[in-house]
């Protein structure tokens, strides 16, 4: 009965957690490039009472084990990085990434970050930057002064149109092994890690890499209905832990009012 407590706890604590991640990815339904993310759960360690195999004498053997788990755990947070829906903006800095690839921005430690947040505007000095003021890398020149007309193509190719004529640049996206092991910093921005490989560079639209979509941006790619389903879930599954520590306290009871 105190293992039931113990385990019925650590279930109550692990969709504690989960109710948490459900809630954060809730709140950022409307977080531009926002990426769900998901609780993944592990079962702790077992008493074995018997374990299978065991000689029972006479050439017999135990055919299956007596095990007792202890509850469960959750391990990892993944990331889900399925492309959200395109929304049309119109603004000629707004540029969203139809498919695989980040954009790299500086941080001011001269750090490097990247995000999938493609509204982006301009400084003082014309630098494109984000809307926290990291300005924008990846061959995205400043916009020169008396710009008229900003063109960003599919391919990655920019065109600044002056009254003097036009400046062309192509800027480049950034790409991981394993984007599920990059390091959220906030402020829609990752992180490299160890777990994520190092950043490879590519043009838009080549090897795999996504395209640009000017006028447009990435929505958050939460979806409201599944996450209520999964908050139905996580509350039966609260509930059901709590009964469960319910159930072994009335038994503890009853073994404590035992009379001789």
């Amino acid at each position: 009965m105190f293992r039931a407590l113990y385990s019925a706890a650590a279930g109550m604590q692990s969709q504690q957690l989960n109710l948490d991640n459900i809630s954060n990815n809730l709140a950022n339904v409307n977080t531009t490039g926002f990426k769900k993310s998901k609780l993944e759960f592990q079962d702790l360690l077992y008493s074995t009472t018997r374990a299978a195999g065991s000689d029972q004498g006479g050439g017999n053997q135990l055919p299956s084990s007596l095990q007792i788990g202890q509850g469960s755990i959750p391990v990892a947070s993944q990331r889900i990085f399925t492309a959200g829906e395109l929304t049309q903006t119109g603004e000629r800095l707004d540029v969203a990434i139809q498919g695989d690839g980040f954009f790299e921005v500086q941080m001011p430690d001269g750090s490097l970050a990247y995000t999938r947040d493609g509204a982006f505007k301009t400084d003082s000095s014309g630098r494109i930057v984000n809307s926290d003021g990291y300005p924008l890398q990846g061959g995205f020149q400043p916009v020169p002064s008396g710009t008229t007309n900003i063109t960003i193509s599919a391919s990655g190719a920019v065109t600044y149109t002056t009254a003097s004529g036009t400046t062309n640049s192509q800027v480049q996206l950034v790409r991981f092994n394993n984007p599920g092991g990059l390091e959220a910093l906030g402020h829609n921005l990752y992180k490299e890690t160890t777990a994520s490989g190092t950043p490879e560079l590519g043009q838009p639209g080549q090897n795999g890499f996504g395209q640009l979509q000017q006028g447009y941006l990435e929505l958050s790619n939460v979806s409201v209905v599944e996450e209520m389903v999964n908050l139905i879930l996580a509350q039966r599954a609260y509930e059901v832990n709590s009964k469960a520590v319910q159930a072994a306290d009335e038994m503890m009871q009853q073994s404590n009012n035992l009379q001789r």
